[in-house]
C-alpha cells in the first residue's frame, strides 16, 4: 500500500508538534540541518519540512545558514533558550558558584554560551580591583579573539567549525589578535587537545584570560566559565594557575543546566 503525503504528515502529528520536534532536533544536533537532512530525521516529506522551515523562519524561530542551503536556530529560539536559562532557581545557584569562584581566584570571572557565531554573556561577578573590564549580562564579544570564543569554536564539530572560519571576518583588535584562518584552526586544534583556552592580550591589550568549558550531564558543551584580568596584576602563568578553581566550578555549573 502506498504512503501519501496526507499519510505520512498524520503519522508525523499536527503542525505546532512537527514544528517542536524540528526546533527540537536542530538545538540537540548543535549544527545547521539541510532539508533534505530535517525530512529523513523527522521521517516527513519534504514539502512538509520546506512548509515548516519557511514558517519558522518568518517568527524567527529559524535563521538561513552560513551557505543559504541549511537552517540553524534562529534568534527566538536563541532568546527562549537564554529566557529559560536566565530564570529560575538555578540561575540562583549558578551566580553563586561563579560568586563563590571569584572569592576563591580573586579576579572577576565570567559564564558564557555561544550565541551564532558570538559569544554572548550569561552571568558575571566583579572582583573588587579599581582596574577592571566591565562587560554586561547580555553582552557579546567575538569569537576568534575571546578565551571563551576560541573555546567554543575549538569543541565545535570540525563540520561546524569550518564554515564559520571561512564566515567569520577575524578583524585585529591588538597585535596579538589571530587574524589568519589556518592559525585560528590550528590553535583551536591545541585548545580541543588541552580542554582549556587563553586570551593572551588578543582582545584588549594588557587583559589576559582562561576559560573552561561547562558540560552538561551528556557531555556536552552548553557554556564556559572564565577569569579575566589586566596582565599587570595577573600574567598568564597565574591565570593558568586558576585552572583547577575553574574546573571545579565548572563541573558544578554542568549540574545546574
Amino acid at each position: 500500500m502506498s504512503v501519501t503525503t496526507a499519510d505520512a504528515e498524520e503519522r508525523g502529528g499536527g503542525s505546532a508538534e512537527r514544528s517542536l520536534r524540528l526546533l527540537a532536533l536542530l538545538a540537540d544536533e548543535g549544527r545547521a540541518l539541510g532539508l533534505a537532512e530535517l525530512a529523513q530525521r523527522l521521517a516527513l516529506p519534504k514539502a512538509t519540512v520546506h512548509r515548516l522551515c519557511t514558517a519558522l523562519l518568518a517568527s524567527g524561530w529559524l535563521a538561513r545558514d552560513l551557505d543559504e542551503k541549511s537552517f540553524a536556530a534562529g534568534p527566538a529560539l536563541r532568546r527562549l533558550a537564554l529566557d529559560t536559562l536566565n530564570h529560575g532557581e538555578q540561575r540562583g545557584q549558578r551566580h553563586a558558584v561563579l560568586d563563590a569562584l571569584v572569592q576563591e581566584v580573586g579576579e572577576t570571572c565570567n559564564f558564557t554560551t555561544l550565541d551564532g557565531a558570538e559569544v554572548l554573556y550569561l552571568d558575571r561577578v566583579e572582583a573588587r580591583w579599581p582596574l577592571r573590564l566591565t562587560l554586561d549580562v547580555g553582552s557579546h564579544v567575538p569569537l576568534h579573539c575571546t578565551a571563551s570564543g576560541k573555546l567554543f569554536l575549538a569543541l565545535m564539530a570540525p563540520g561546524r567549525r569550518e564554515p564559520l572560519l571561512h564566515a567569520l571576518a577575524l578583524p585585529r583588535m591588538t597585535a596579538n589578535t589571530l587574524t589568519e584562518a589556518a592559525a585560528l584552526r590550528a590553535e583551536c586544534e591545541a585548545i580541543a587537545a588541552r580542554d582549556y583556552a587563553t586570551d593572551h592580550e588578543e582582545y584588549i591589550a594588557g587583559l589576559v584570560a582562561v576559560a573552561v568549558p561547562v558540560r552538561d550531564r551528556d557531555g556536552q558543551v552548553r557554556a564556559a566559565l572564565a577569569v579575566h584580568a589586566p596582565s599587570a596584576r595577573m600574567p598568564m602563568d597565574q591565570a593558568l594557575a586558576r585552572l583547577p578553581a575553574l574546573r571545579r566550578a565548572a563541573e558544578r555549573m554542568g549540574e545546574l543546566l
